[in-house]
């Protein structure tokens, strides 16, 4: 009985640990792209299109954890803030230790260099998500 209690207890927490792995190597992956995102912007004054981020996520280590990311370049103009989602990846872990959030990458932190990727639980992301989207770009993704 003992065997069997200690052989599930490792199961699940070896469940659990593969969770937070994967979310590093998918914050890590994104970690990587806003550096090149930042060199970009250095080099031509502005964010990439989509078919350069496109083609960037294959050369990313970590990216085969990162899923689908979404990209909001298009989006982004000369009066945006620092405080302006990027890119973002929706993650859901079914872990007691991380749970369902996004990944996520403001501008701040390729403009200025100043920031970094961060995970946000999902009411917080949907929050600040709804109140930077334009009805255009919500338009465009229902199509």
């Amino acid at each position: 009985m003992t065997v069997f209690v200690i052989t599930a207890v490792a199961v699940v927490a070896m469940i659990h640990f593969k969770d937070l792995v994967n979310r590093s190597e998918a914050m890590r992956a994104v970690e990587h792209l806003r550096q090149r995102i930042k060199q970009y912007r250095d080099e031509h004054g502005s964010v990439p299109s989509e078919s350069w981020i496109d083609a960037q996520r294959g050369n990313l280590p970590g990216s085969a954890r990162l899923g689908d990311l979404k990209y909001r370049g298009l989006w982004i103009d000369p009066d945006s803030t620092s405080d302006e989602i990027l890119a973002y990846a929706e993650r859901d872990y079914y872990s007691l230790f991380v749970g369902r959030g996004y990944i996520v990458l403001r501008l701040g932190a390729v403009l200025a260099d100043d920031g970094h990727v961060e995970w946000m639980d999902r009411r917080e992301f949907k929050k600040l998500l709804s109140q930077q989207e334009s009805p255009e770009e919500i338009q465009m993704q229902q199509q």
